[in-house]
């Protein structure tokens, strides 16, 4: 890093973002196998948020990779890196009073530490704990069938590894969309985030 940089101390805090919001900023990292469920559910907590007025925001995993991390692969320093970087975006949303759902499959439970270390006390963690077989049955973009047949090497749970986490804040296991969201908007309600 060079040594020519200053930090720079802004007019408007984050405290009064968050007034101005009426809510404080937050970051809800939803972890899982590809095909779990995460960007579904993220996008549907996303819309109930955004129908109580709350400001809020999604970052997922594919389309964050076309833009802003579209020079990495997904070699285990790679994926390392694309967890780096987009912690330290969420931290950013998350100082603007934001509340933003990042949807990362983040398969390496060290990486998961790093991130909920960058972000702090604002970082809540969501396992959407979906089988492998089920995930594989899903199949959404057609990934696993390639993974299986040998066109795609290093896959998540095919063969490179996914650390499931030990102690999430939250757990959705063969849960409905709308179960998922609301067991979701009963944490936020019950932890005092939202109203």
């Amino acid at each position: 890093m060079s040594t020519n940089i200053t930090k720079h101390n802004f007019l408007v805090t984050r405290e009064q973002r968050e007034k101005n919001n009426g809510h404080p900023g937050l970051v809800i990292w939803f972890t899982g196998l590809s095909g779990s469920g995460k960007s579904t559910i993220a996008n549907e907590l996303d819309l109930e948020l955004n129908s109580r007025g709350l400001k809020t925001y999604v970052l997922d995993g594919d389309n964050v990779r076309m833009h802003l991390n579209k020079d990495l692969g997904f070699s285990p320093e790679d994926r390392k890196e694309n967890i780096r970087r987009i912690s330290e975006v969420a931290k950013l949303f998350a100082d603007s009073g934001t509340i933003v759902m990042t949807a990362f499959i983040s398969p390496y439970s060290e990486d998961r530490k790093s991130a909920r270390n960058v972000i702090g006390s604002d970082f809540i963690e969501v396992f959407v704990n979906t089988p492998i077989e089920e995930c594989i049955k899903r199949d959404p973009k057609g990934l696993y069938k390639k993974a299986i047949a040998g066109e795609i090497k290093g896959f998540t749970g095919i063969d490179a590894p996914y650390e499931e986490p030990l102690s999430p804040e939250i757990c959705l296991s063969n849960l409905s969309i709308s179960d998922s969201v609301e067991i979701l908007i009963d944490y936020l309600t019950e932890e005092n985030i939202i109203k």
